[in-house]
């Protein structure tokens, strides 16, 4: 369904389906995957888009040749997609890994299904929390984004390949079966709307061009192969030539260099939305189809007399530490309701330092939580 109403391109996608369309409108030119419930729709739709746009789609033998794919893509210079779900995502971790090392740019969806193992693979989860943080081996950071809509996966793909290309690192989006699968009205913008960020090449010449050597913003210039530039990639850790070391002190400096490119842009990079906060004693902490819960659940409660208020997060890693240690100490409570039992609460009662209670609220039996039990676990704790 496609609506040109008052100039506006109004179409009616599912969750997957913009996910696709995001990074079209990004710039990706490349897609590696395998088919896997609930991801597969991706897959499909840029296996019929690609080819008209001069892009290129491939479907793998398995995850971990699709990740490699899409590595190999990004380091010719497209922008990479690859789209799965939490085995799949198990399977990645190893080539994720060389992706984070090598500072290689490429966006991975993960549209999570209820696990372990096989696990339930048509009912929503957020069980993969975690795994998005600390999946792959070793100290690394990660840029992981959680819509909650259909019009935010559209939009927070286009922020995650923007970002990726920005501070040349991999970037999760972690998308779950509900709005994977759900159908909402979404505005497409025009392209020339759309900020679209490209990776900075080098300006210097080739025999000068030092590969992994940050620049002032912290972020090296990416030559892609093929370019004249020669350079050597590696799973070990390197110099800024590249090159394997064991001297301690660019040991030091280069795992460092990984951690402050992001950590030093904390204030652009998380994102999230404040929802009836100002006067709030009480606190909701939610993320994807769950935040659509708690959201609904502000209204109920506020119409009751309750103070209840929300923070949404769509930037799930780095966790907004600040934002939530300022919020402890002005509630009293913080309940955190999310498919699982119990992982981005770990992060809350991490940041709020015991200003405050903290409180889980999980379901694992692959339904989505709704507002009402939301509503009456904030009953409950009132009362204690």
């Amino acid at each position: 369904m496609n609506n040109q109403k008052r100039g506006k391109n109004i179409k009616l996608l599912q969750g997957n389906e913009a996910c696709a369309e995001g990074a079209l409108l990004a710039g990706v030119r490349f897609f590696a995957g395998y088919p896997i419930t609930p991801s597969s729709e991706i897959a499909e739709n840029m296996a019929r888009k690609l080819p008209k746009i001069g892009g290129k789609f491939i479907q793998m033998e398995d995850e971990i040749a699709s990740m490699a794919a899409v590595i190999g893509a990004s380091i010719a210079g497209l922008k990479s997609l690859t789209a799965t779900s939490g085995p799949g995502m198990c399977l990645k971790q190893e080539n994720l890994g060389f992706a984070i090392i090598n500072e290689i740019p490429c966006v991975v969806v993960n549209a999570q299904r209820g696990g372990p193992s096989t696990g339930l693979p048509t009912k929503p989860s957020q069980g993969d929390m975690m795994q998005a943080r600390w999946g792959t081996h070793g100290d690394h950071p990660i840029i992981a984004f959680a819509p909650s809509t259909v019009n935010e996966i559209l939009i927070l793909t286009i922020k995650a390949f923007n970002f990726s290309e920005k501070y040349r690192t991999p970037v999760i989006l972690l998308l779950d079966e509900v709005i994977a699968h759900m159908r909402e009205k979404v505005e497409i913008p025009a392209p020339e709307d759309i900020e679209v960020i490209n990776r900075k090449k080098p300006t210097v010449p080739p025999e000068e061009y030092l590969p992994f050597k940050p620049d002032e913003d912290g972020v090296p210039p990416m030559a892609n192969f093929g370019e004249g530039y020669r350079y050597h990639i590696t799973g070990l850790v390197h110099n800024y030539k590249g090159l394997p070391t064991s001297n301690s002190q660019e040991i030091d400096a280069f795992i460092r260099h990984l951690h402050n490119k992001i950590q030093k842009n904390i204030k652009d990079i998380i994102i999230n939305e404040k929802y009836f906060l100002d006067d709030a004693k009480i606190a909701l902490i939610a993320y994807g189809s769950v935040a659509r819960a708690a959201e609904r659940t502000v209204k109920l409660a506020r119409v009751e007399g309750l103070k209840i208020g929300l923070l949404k997060l769509l930037t799930i890693w780095p966790f907004c530490f600040e934002e939530v240690n300022k919020l402890a100490q002005q509630v009293d409570l913080i309940i955190v309701p999310e498919m699982n039992l119990g992982q981005m609460v770990l992060e809350v009662e991490r940041a709020s330092q015991g200003k405050c209670r903290v409180v889980p609220y999980g379901r694992v039996d692959g339904e989505l939580i709704n507002p009402i039990e939301i509503l009456g676990k904030i009953r409950e704790e009132i009362k204690k």
